[in-house]
């Protein structure tokens, strides 16, 4: 951590301060490999789903009830999630290596 901060404290003096202050939330991410740790950080499909919900918002500014809104929402996701048909690159090693850990660990508390 001190070499982060050494480095990009002077550019990013707020997200150092982040990080100092939730440290203990943020280490156990380091706990698992560097594929699962981009699976768990690359955003593609969070951004796409929040420009259809901008893009919704766009066309329509008011909407006539919550209920209305909450239709307007799904029906924008629906069409989004159409859209996400690429796999994950390197899933089944990223998922495969991560079940075997867990499996080794929680199959003995399981049991008993």
């Amino acid at each position: 951590m001190l070499k982060v901060k050494e480095k990009w404290d002077s550019k990013y003096p707020n997200a150092m301060k982040s990080w100092e202050e939730n440290w203990d939330v943020l280490t156990p991410m380091f706990k698992f490999s560097a594929e699962v740790r981009k699976v768990i950080y690359t955003t593609n499909a969070i951004e796409s789903l929040n420009s259809a919900y901008r893009r919704l918002n766009r066309q329509r500014s008011v909407f006539p009830s919550a209920s209305a809104l909450l239709k307007a929402l799904y029906l924008a996701t629906y069409e989004v999630t159409k859209k996400w048909t690429i796999p994950l690159r390197n899933w089944g090693r990223v998922y495969g290596g991560e079940c075997e850990k867990k499996s080794v660990k929680t199959i003995p508390s399981m049991i008993e």
